[in-house]
């Protein structure tokens, strides 16, 4: 057996061991091991396992990912996510469709703390769907806007996903929050755009609420606003060079714990469960993260990456027909496995693909672009069926609504994601313009 049939069929039986419902980083350490071992010999591998998961963890960048999880974790169990909520939906929400623009507007303040979609979902599902049921709002468009709303976790910086895409391609950190800064704030704005159109053409689906007095809405923003300025300052001092990455999610974590106790009501219950719930989803991308770079080990062994490389350098395609191509191949896979897993595996084959690629711009440039492309397409991958993380999540804690209402109510939402991949790749300016105007 070759070493390109040995990596496809590594590819089947990993695809088949995820719908056994085998934890995806174990899918990825077996069939990693066994491939690698397979064409290397055991003796080889077990050289390379032993050392492998130290180097991997003791990444000092890594410790961003627990620490902005940790930041969204104690904004929630604090009731400051509800907070946001509230405050957002008593601006809009008296307008028709109001209380789900609202919704995407506490998602996207939320996103600036969390930088995880699947905590961003299952947060706002809990706080925003009794609202929209007392409301009235249409079960499907309730929950449909919910899953895209929670896409905004990782769209809007800090992204966990953009943290494991720099680390992955040796990447400015900030240089990426910074390029993701107009395309997630697009997303923001495209969604409640099309909030407006289905709502203006079915307007039974979200009906306007009561005007909320101005006393109360400035009652609803004082309770937040200390959340919000939490974000501005990591941001802030990320975008301008006051501390790096890692350091500003200390430096949120620190501000967030404080802000919990003394404006959340915060106490000892809610700060363990933040941290039970962090070790868990910390614990989940980090297994992750070694079962990927063990599978990447296996198809350098096999040489995968390198034969298509040489056949889409042989293709003639252009270089935006192959990024197309790509592209296309990303939202496909998307809509079939996890969001996180598919870019770890996939990078090692394409990144170098389009690094080589002529799109008239620096290396670093195409890097940081490439990136927002692939945060989109992720973002898609999240709500696309038959997956849909998103979805699931939504689905998991509102089990009167069927799935299928769920996803007709996604696919206007996918149609804008759509668009906005296309725009910011015929405009490579809308994702490097605050890069340029920072750096």
């Amino acid at each position: 057996m070759t070493g390109t049939s040995a990596a496809i069929l590594g590819f089947v039986i990993m695809l088949l061991l995820m719908a056994a419902r085998m934890p995806i980083g174990l899918s990825l350490l077996f069939v990693g091991g066994a491939g690698y071992a397979w064409l290397g010999g055991w003796p080889v591998f077990l050289n390379y396992i032993k050392t492998t998961p130290y180097h991997d963890f003791s990444n000092y960048t890594l410790s961003v990912i627990p620490l902005f999880i940790l930041m969204g974790a104690l904004a929630e169990k604090s009731g400051l996510s509800t907070a946001l909520f509230r405050a957002a939906s008593s601006l809009v929400g008296h307008r028709p469709g109001g209380l789900a623009m609202g919704l995407i507007g506490a998602c996207t303040a939320f996103g600036a703390i969390c930088g995880s979609s699947v905590a961003t979902t299952a947060t706002f599902a809990r706080a925003a769907l009794p609202e929209f049921e007392r409301y009235r709002y249409d079960a499907g468009f309730a929950t449909g806007v919910i899953a895209v709303g929670g896409t905004l976790g990782i769209l809007i910086p800090p992204s966990v996903i953009l943290v494991v895409y720099g680390i992955s391609t040796e990447q400015n950190i900030a240089k990426l929050f910074m390029a993701a800064f107009i395309p997630g704030f697009m997303a923001a704005l495209f969604y409640c755009l099309v909030i407006a159109l289905v709502v203006r053409r079915r307007p039974e689906l979200g009906p306007a609420l009561p005007r909320v007095p101005m006393k109360r809405r400035l009652r609803d923003f004082a309770a937040v606003w200390p959340a919000i300025l939490v974000a501005l300052v990591v941001l802030g001092g990320i975008y301008g060079g006051v501390f790096s990455p890692t350091e500003g999610a200390a430096v949120g974590v620190a501000a967030m714990l404080v802000v919990a106790v003394l404006v959340g009501g915060m106490r000892w219950a809610g700060l363990k469960a933040a941290l039970l719930q962090t070790a868990e989803t910390a614990g989940m991308i980090f297994l992750i993260l070694l079962g990927a770079d063990v599978f990447n080990a296996f198809l350098a062994l096999s040489q995968l990456p390198v034969a298509a490389a040489e056949w889409i350098g042989g293709s003639g395609f252009t270089p935006y027909g192959v990024m197309a191509l790509i592209l296309l191949f990303y939202i496909l896979l998307g809509a079939v496995m996890d969001e996180l897993a598919m870019i770890l595996l996939t990078l090692p084959i394409f990144f170098p693909i389009v690094q080589a690629l002529d799109f008239g711009m620096a290396p670093d440039d195409v890097a940081i672009w490439f990136g927002i492309l692939v945060l989109i397409v992720v973002g898609i991958g999240l709500t696309a069926p038959p997956i849909g993380l998103n979805v699931f999540v939504v689905s998991a804690l509102a089990r009167h609504v069927a799935l299928t209402r769920i996803y007709r109510a996604v696919l206007p939402f996918i149609a804008a994601d759509i668009v906005r991949l296309g725009l910011v790749m015929a405009f490579p300016g809308l994702a490097l313009v605050m890069v340029r105007l920072l750096s």
